[in-house]
This record gives C-alpha cells, sequence and structure tokens, in this order.
C-alpha cells in the first residue's frame, strides 16, 4: 500500500495537481511525437501511386501487419492486392499532416486508402485493416462460424495485448528517461501473462487460431515474435525461454517468403539491406542486391 507521503513519490514531494496541463515535453524517446491533442499540424498532401491500395506506414510491429498481409495476398495470387508504401517518418511528424490526419484522424501508422471504390475507403488501426484485405480478398478469414469466432477473438485480444507490451513494458524498460521499478514491474508482469495465454494456446494447435494460418496468426507474429527475439533487449529480463510454443510458431511463420518481404517493406531502421523504405513494385525488393549498390555508388535505398 502507498504510504501516502509525497516524499516517497517519485520525483521525491510530487503530487498530481487539481487539474493537469501540458507545460512540458513527455515520453522520454517519443516526446517530440506524443501530444494532448488530435488534428493535423501543417499541411500536407499524401502522394498517391498507381496501385488501388495506398498504404502510408512505417515497419514498427503495427505497421509489419500490413505489408505482411498484403505480400501474402501476393503470394496467393491476388494481382489486386498490388500496393504502393509511402513511408511515413514518424519521429518527423509526417502523421501530423493534413492528407495522413483526413485518413486517419489518430495520427497513427498505419493508415490505408482503397481507391478500387470512388470515393476511396478510408482505412485506419492495423487489425481493422487486416480484417477489411481479410473479407475483400477472401482469405486468411475462415468462413466457418466457430473458427471465423476464434480468429476475430485472437486479431482482437492482440489489439489489446499490444499497448501492454509496447507503450507499457517497451516504454518504462527500455524508453523512459528514467528506471521506474513499480511501472517495469507492473507491466514485465502483464507482459509475461500474455506471453503464457499466447504459449498455452499455441501448445494446443499449429497456429493461434487453430490448424490454419490465419488473421490472428499475421496480427499476433509482429509483435509477440518480437518479444521473444530482440525487442527491447529484454528478453533475459522477462525469461522468455519459458515459452517454447511461442518460439516455434514465431520461427515457422518467420520462414514464410511473403512474411519476410513484409517485414522489409517501410523499415527504416537495422540492416540497410533489409529496408526497402518505399515499395511500389516487387522488384522494389531488389534494389538492395550488392552489385545495384554498387552501381548506385555504394547508395542503399
Amino acid at each position: 500500500m502507498a504510504s501516502g507521503d509525497p516524499a516517497d513519490n517519485l520525483p521525491a514531494g510530487y503530487v498530481p495537481p487539481a487539474v493537469w496541463t501540458w507545460d512540458k515535453p513527455s515520453g522520454g524517446t517519443f516526446a517530440s511525437i506524443n501530444r494532448p491533442i488530435s488534428g493535423a499540424t501543417h499541411e500536407k498532401a499524401l502522394p498517391v501511386g498507381r496501385h488501388p491500395l495506398q498504404l502510408y506506414s512505417l515497419g514498427t510491429p503495427n505497421g509489419v501487419k500490413v505489408t505482411v498481409m498484403l505480400e501474402e495476398l501476393l503470394a496467393k495470387g491476388h494481382h489486386a492486392a498490388e500496393y504502393d508504401a509511402w513511408l511515413i517518418n514518424i519521429g518527423q511528424g509526417d502523421q501530423f499532416g493534413s492528407g495522413f490526419v483526413a485518413i486517419n484522424p489518430n495520427s497513427k501508422i498505419p493508415a490505408m486508402a482503397d481507391h478500387s471504390l470512388d470515393p476511396p475507403v478510408a482505412l485506419f488501426e492495423s487489425c481493422s485493416i487486416l480484417f477489411y484485405l481479410a473479407e475483400k480478398f477472401g482469405e486468411f478469414l475462415p468462413t466457418e462460424t466457430r473458427a471465423r469466432a476464434a480468429t476475430i477473438n485472437w486479431l482482437m485480444w492482440q489489439a489489446g495485448s499490444a499497448p501492454y507490451l509496447g507503450g507499457g513494458f517497451g516504454h518504462f524498460y527500455a524508453y523512459a528517461p528514467i528506471k521506474i521499478e513499480y511501472a517495469i514491474n507492473r507491466f514485465a508482469m502483464e507482459a509475461k501473462r500474455l506471453l503464457h495465454v499466447l504459449d498455452t494456446q499455441l501448445s494446443r494447435s499449429e497456429f493461434i487460431a487453430g490448424d490454419d494460418y490465419t488473421i490472428a496468426d499475421i496480427g499476433n507474429f509482429s509483435w509477440y515474435a518480437n518479444m521473444v527475439n530482440d525487442a527491447y533487449a529484454a528478453q533475459e529480463f522477462l525469461s522468455v525461454h519459458e515459452y517454447p510454443h511461442v518460439r516455434r510458431w514465431a520461427d515457422a511463420i518467420a520462414a514464410r517468403p511473403a512474411v519476410q518481404r513484409g517485414r522489409m517493406v517501410n523499415r527504416a531502421m537495422g540492416d540497410p539491406a533489409s529496408q526497402v523504405r518505399e515499395r511500389h513494385d516487387a522488384r522494389d525488393f531488389d534494389v538492395n542486391t550488392e552489385d545495384q549498390v554498387q552501381a548506385r555508388g555504394g547508395v542503399r535505398l
């Protein structure tokens, strides 16, 4: 139980005011992109390429969900799933441009516009986009009632769990300007509980919702594969070896060629050879071959 003595608070002596005011940046690493109001900060139209599906995103776990889905659809032979993927640099505030806000008033990646309809369909929230694409193309979402319900259950479970993994555990363990034991313990407990939930489910079936690969797997993969591999450099801290079924599932999905391509799109960090910052054609995956890099004087795209 809290002592009630403000001297025990962090920082010492802190007492929440009667009315909160935004008087200084907060959020550690992400302070520059956090604010308590919504809406555009500047006028900026979004580019539109030649394909019906226009994606505006970044290769974060939420962005990867959609690019993996699109690459999986293309691998299935759905040519209408061809897409243009434009890089949204959230560190520079691209998500607050007027064109982006018109598609997603919440100013978070990913956002998508489907220009196969007039006027275009505006899409935001990664799980919503997965559901839309699954229904549009009739893939990765079972039609049998129980299997469909299980798939949607686990997709929505991910939507609810991600804030605890990223905004909770990841923020306080890796990004907050100070280490707060209470906050780290609180979110480490929840991160491990979620990993145990998933590990238990995957002990019963090959994929999350059963024997078939679905949008439940695509939606969960980018977050939970990262958690057991390299996210926040916290694998020893979280004892991820305790979740062998998550590891088995994550490795199997990571081996899929469409997943490997999808993880490269809109990627702006890590090995430059793994980055396809914008994707407008399948040939874009070949731009970082060594011969092409040398032909451009060592410049990677």
